[in-house]
């Protein structure tokens, strides 16, 4: 018998939740920022889902959260024509940048010495936090509003999707186009794994993986529903995904085959992401809520405890068909 997902069911948003990000694992532990509608982005330990803090200054929709690798810093891109950079320890706001329009995406460079914006004005921004007063470097070129944007090489090049159906390679020195992937509808989600250069991309109901520096294909596969978004395992065993069928769906890299698939949320799905050790996965949603689900179901883990055969035997049979419980963190 093959055993149950228990999700960890993160509450306290109030709106949907639209995007989610990890830290890189810090001397303690890793951490999650999740974005919402209700405008304000929340911190919560990583591994077991626990809220830290609330970070409260936006005055509309947060729709992009971001945290650099060590979990210092935390930049948010919201409805307000604003981006901010955060202090992720004390909750502190550092910055304000004002833009002329919604701003979706925001990301650190590995030294989160630079933070990239994207959003409706279409144009991509670099903003240098240690001159915060100077005017950001602006790079022009999608038609469309922006819906993501992320470093990429070593942060010498740049990625961004757009409404306009295309994701566009840019150089960061000199700014321009270097390579276009052209979609026959506009891209959902994108994922940047740093190592293989390995770019996932989510559109219609498929599921693309591009090497991220030729924007040449590796493989696709098609879902049974529209994907909103999608990510690969660190080690490369797996992917997962999630959209508008309210659920999850967990396949292998190598394969393609699908592995599990089970109804993860009560709306549909806008957000999923491996942590950084791959022991578990993390979906936000219309639902307002974000689980935590494990990638090894049965390890001990976080707040999971590993149930040996012999006590799951012992349970009653009328509790094994029963709806999956939930763990509230």
């Amino acid at each position: 018998m093959a055993m149950r997902q228990t999700p960890l069911t993160c509450s306290g948003h109030t709106r949907p939740v639209v995007d989610l990000a990890f830290s890189g694992i810090t001397p303690y532990g890793y951490f999650l920022i999740s974005a919402c509608k209700d405008g304000k982005p929340m911190l919560r330990q990583g591994d077991t889902g626990d809220w830290i803090g609330t970070f409260l200054g936006h005055k509309g929709a947060v729709w992009g959260a971001t945290l650099n690798t060590d979990a210092t810093k935390a930049a948010t891109a919201a409805a307000d024509f604003s981006a901010k950079v955060w202090d992720a320890v004390s909750g502190d706001e550092v910055l304000t940048l004002a833009h002329k329009h919604i701003v979706k995406t925001v990301t650190f460079t590995q030294d989160s010495n630079c933070l990239l914006t994207g959003g409706n004005d279409k144009l991509l921004r670099i903003y240098d936090l240690s001159s915060p007063d100077a005017a950001p470097q602006e790079i022009a070129g999608h038609t469309s509003p922006i819906r993501k944007a992320l470093w990429c090489n070593d942060d010498k090049q740049i990625l961004s999707a757009a409404e306009d159906k295309t994701i566009r390679l840019w150089d960061r020195t000199s700014m321009e186009v270097v390579n276009t992937l052209t979609f026959d509808t506009s891209v959902s989600s994108m994922e940047y794994v740093v190592d293989g250069e390995v770019l996932v991309i989510t559109y219609g109901k498929t599921i693309a993986f591009y090497n991220a520096l030729s924007l040449d294909l590796i493989k696709s596969v098609d879902a049974p529903a529209t994907i909103n978004s999608a990510s690969l395992h660190p080690d490369k065993d797996f992917f997962v995904a999630g959209g508008e069928d309210f659920k999850l769906y967990k396949y292998d890299y190598s394969t393609k085959e699908e592995l599990e698939s089970y109804k993860g949320h009560f709306g549909p799905v806008h957000c999923v992401r491996f942590s950084p050790d791959g022991e578990l996965y993390a979906s936000g949603s219309e639902d307002g809520t974000l689980r935590l689900w494990q990638t090894a179901v049965g390890k001990t883990y976080g707040l999971w405890k590993c149930v040996l055969p012999e006590e799951l035997a012992a349970e009653n049979t009328e509790q094994i068909y029963t709806s999956p419980p939930e763990i509230k963190a």
